[in-house]
């Protein structure tokens, strides 16, 4: 198993009550952003079991989740209805982009 996995698992815990309070707000907001980024650690790991362009493509498609979870997050900031995400929680979600980044180069070289 990837390393990354157990960022994600921090990084879900630390998110837990930030998605709630948004929910307090925005249901549809929050349950988007649960959706996104339970996304992020199953095709992580979907993609640590997998070979070759199904490897780099879980490994796609988690970063893609990411990058929505960071979208739902700064919608909500946006919106008022969070302040600005903890330190921890921050730099979380930025390790797990950069390495999914480095993750999924082989398929921006092939294509």
């Amino acid at each position: 198993m990837l390393r990354i996995y157990g960022v994600i698992l921090e990084m879900l815990v630390l998110l837990r009550p930030v998605l709630e309070e948004i929910g307090h707000k925005d249901r549809e907001l929050e349950d988007q952003g649960r959706r996104a980024s339970q996304s992020v650690l199953l095709n992580a790991a979907e993609g640590s079991a997998g070979i070759g362009r199904s490897r780099v493509a879980r490994y796609a498609t988690s970063l893609g989740s990411m990058r929505e979870t960071r979208a739902c997050l700064d919608v909500a900031l946006a919106f008022g209805y969070i302040g600005p995400l903890a330190p921890e929680l921050h730099d979380k979600i930025e390790q797990i982009t950069g390495t999914l980044v480095v993750l999924t180069a082989p398929m921006r070289r092939v294509g």
